[in-house]
Order: C-alpha cells, then structure tokens, then sequence
C-alpha cells in the first residue's frame, strides 16, 4: 500500500500506483522520497512451517517438533548433545 504525507497546501502531490511514478508540482525545489515493498522471498519451508529460534544458542542445530508443528533452533539439541546412543 503506498501512503502519502501532505504537510503544506501549497504542493500538489499525483500518485500513479500502475506505474510506481510520483508527480510534484511546487514553486521550489523539493526532495520526495517513496518505498515500496518487494516481493518476499521464499518461505523457510515448503509446507509452510515456522522455525522458532527466539533460544537459539551456539551450535544449536535445527529440529522438528510435532507437538507443536514448527522446526526449532534452541538448546534442546546442539552439536554437543549429539551423541552415538542418544535420544534424538
């Protein structure tokens, strides 16, 4: 959504959203800055699931937990719990 600020009347202010272009009519020279958003890049994974890593620590390693459907970083599995025999 484009959104335009008017500070003074004494501007005339076109915003053509088809073709991204913005029109200012003023006496003096002005400075008009727009952004627009881009398209996202692609999702973290193809079925839509999230990754939570708000515990992430170092040498956490990515997992997926079914209770409650997202992939996790966080202490719960990292490099140095990985062992030979171990419940993961």
């Amino acid at each position: 959504m484009t959104t335009v600020n008017v500070t003074t009347n004494e501007s005339t202010v076109t915003v053509s959203p088809t073709s991204n272009s913005v029109t200012v009519t003023q006496g003096e020279p002005s400075v008009v800055t727009i952004g627009v958003l881009g398209p996202a890049g692609p999702s973290f994974s193809s079925t839509g699931k999230e990754l939570l890593d708000s515990g992430v620590v170092n040498n956490s390693v990515i997992y997926y937990d079914s209770t409650s459907a997202t992939f996790k970083a966080d202490a719960t599995r990292t490099v140095e719990n990985l062992v030979d025999g171990g419940s993961f």
